[in-house]
């Protein structure tokens, strides 16, 4: 980044610190509707096959860690148990997910993609892909780096871990 850049750039972070309740406002609008465009395109493919953002987190994540356990699943989303096993009986008899017994612990049900499941999940992945990286172009890396902070000081510590074993599983 060039001096005057740097400068620029350093000025308006520490404007940042001195945000009003109507700016920080603004943010959180942004986010809603953010969020709602993020949503919007895999909505529209899961509504075809009569799943919604449950379906989506959860396939999500099962791609994201093949083998993961019901119960890792159920603290990554956040859900009850009652409300997972609703979504996760849908995919396994749509034929989109799999349940192993553990090795180990024959208690335990590790979840799999099968073929149908990871290409919906690839469709899904693609679309939301697509849009952050236009979004990405548009704002700049300082941006795209100073949203990732963003994002993660705003994690609670469990879903920080979470969040980091995601991340340093995929290097």
């Amino acid at each position: 980044m060039a001096q005057g850049a740097s400068a620029v750039a350093q000025k308006s972070g520490e404007n940042l610190l001195f945000l009003t309740d109507d700016q920080i406002r603004k943010g959180i609008e942004a986010m809603f509707f953010a969020y709602r465009g993020f949503t919007a395109d895999p909505d529209r493919i899961l509504e075809e096959q009569g799943y919604g953002r449950a379906h989506h987190r959860a396939i999500h994540f099962i791609h994201r860690a093949p083998g993961t356990t019901v119960n890792n699943l159920l603290a990554i989303l956040g859900v009850t148990k009652q409300s997972l096993n609703r979504v996760l009986r849908s995919l396994i008899e749509d034929g989109l997910v799999e349940s192993r017994v553990g090795n180990r612990d024959k208690r335990e049900r590790h979840l799999f993609l099968t073929e149908t499941g990871a290409a919906l999940e690839q469709k899904l992945s693609d679309a939301q892909r697509e849009r952050m990286r236009a979004a990405y172009r548009a704002a700049g890396p300082v941006a795209v780096a100073g949203f990732r902070q963003v994002l993660e000081a705003m994690m609670d510590p469990e879903m920080q871990r979470h969040f980091n074993r995601l991340t340093d599983s995929a290097r």
